[in-house]
């Protein structure tokens, strides 16, 4: 039962959790390592987020209306690859794209804020290799390397552009897991460290450089069997998005651009919950249904990430067949109100986000060999 419901667990989780946490497009999670024997997964997810907000308090300009929908669609492919060495070791390598941005002001009506034409986008890509050790046959402890690639680029409506450099660096994991195999229940704690990467930028011409930090997080995952072909699973998660900023050299130090504001920060953590069942239905077909939250950091929230905790529903269905297993999941998150403001030499500008949602939907094929 542990593995067969799986897929559906996890792709019901993955769908919602794409859009929780500030940028986090995918969560490390050490679940690969718990597949039985030889494994391989190939995932694929789209999040069509649906983000506006209004002007609510015009200073030197006419009023700036509505933002129109600024968050664009996205893609999400993750590979994943795992072996079992012996009784006691296994390996896996996880190839996803941990973090991600993709923001567009078009509406020439939205004056103030961060202003019509505006845009920003942020890439990533992580290599992840991990390694089990089974202590017997309760205890296992893991730990890994993250090898994280970004990237980042704004246009702004007032003139300031900005590109980074490709940055390349590691970070590591490492936890403890305990499992009762006879009820399917496992329960694991992950620690993953933070990644800073020191870009160069190039500011309207000028070459600059500056740090950001991709936080730290603490990740308790659980599952059980509560009854024949029933199982409940969740996961309670903590991320420092208080450590995270985006303060380019210009940019911050230009008063008439920033009023010496970040151009991304978050004033608190998140953390976010997750409940789910999941239930074997026949030989062949198993599903599960997850519920997630994440509170309010409450304050303004950056014009590049303008929500503020989420509450979501996800649905996946797993079909497996021999030794093939091939689980699809769509889920619908209430993305929660915030506000936002511009402050500098020219304006202080206020908006309001309200009402928004993103819907996902996610297909993810396994192979045992």
């Amino acid at each position: 039962m542990k593995t067969f419901l799986t897929g559906a667990s996890l792709l019901a989780l993955g769908t919602s959790a794409a859009i929780a946490g500030g940028v986090e497009r995918a969560v490390t999670s050490p679940a690969l390592l718990f597949e039985k024997g030889n494994y391989a997964e190939l995932s694929f997810g789209t999040v069509s987020p649906s983000v506006s907000g209004t002007q609510v308090l015009p200073v030197l300009l006419p009023a700036g209306g509505s933002s129109g929908d600024i968050a664009n669609h996205f893609n999400q492919i993750s590979l994943g690859v795992k072996t079992a060495v012996n009784d006691r070791i296994d390996v896996a390598v996880v190839l996803d794209q941990p973090i991600g941005a993709a923001i567009n002001y078009a509406s020439p009506t939205y004056l103030f804020g961060i202003g019509p034409g505006s845009q920003a986008e942020i890439d990533s890509k992580a290599l992840t290799a991990m390694l089990r050790y089974r202590i017997d046959e309760n205890f296992s402890v893991y730990g890994g390397l993250k090898l994280e690639e970004a990237s980042g680029e704004v246009a702004f409506f007032n003139g300031y552009r900005m590109t980074t450099s490709k940055e390349t660096d590691l970070g590591y994991l490492v936890g403890v897991a305990y499992e009762k195999p006879e009820i399917a229940m496992r329960i694991a704690l992950t620690y993953l460290s933070d990644i800073t990467h020191d870009f160069h930028a190039n500011e309207n011409g000028v070459a600059t450089t500056f740090e950001t930090t991709v936080p730290q997080s603490v990740s308790l995952e659980f599952q059980s069997g509560i009854a024949q072909d029933t199982l409940i699973f969740g996961s309670v998660r903590w991320r420092e998005w208080s450590n995270f900023d985006i303060s380019p050299f210009v940019y911050i130090n230009t008063p008439a651009l920033s009023g010496g504001l970040p151009l991304v920060s978050y004033s608190k953590d998140s953390m976010t919950y997750t409940l789910g069942i999941g239930r074997k239905f026949t030989e062949n077909w198993s599903a599960a249904v997850t519920y997630t939250h994440e509170g309010k950091r409450g304050g303004f929230s950056g014009n590049l990430g303008p929500t503020d905790g989420l509450d979501a529903l996800g649905l996946g269905v797993t079909y497996t067949k021999d030794n093939i297993k091939v689980s699809a999941g769509v889920s619908y998150s209430h993305l929660g109100d915030t506000s936002t403001r511009v402050a500098s030499a020219l304006n202080t500008a206020f908006s309001d986000f309200r009402d928004n949602h993103a819907i996902g939907f996610g297909l993810k094929v396994g192979y045992a060999f």
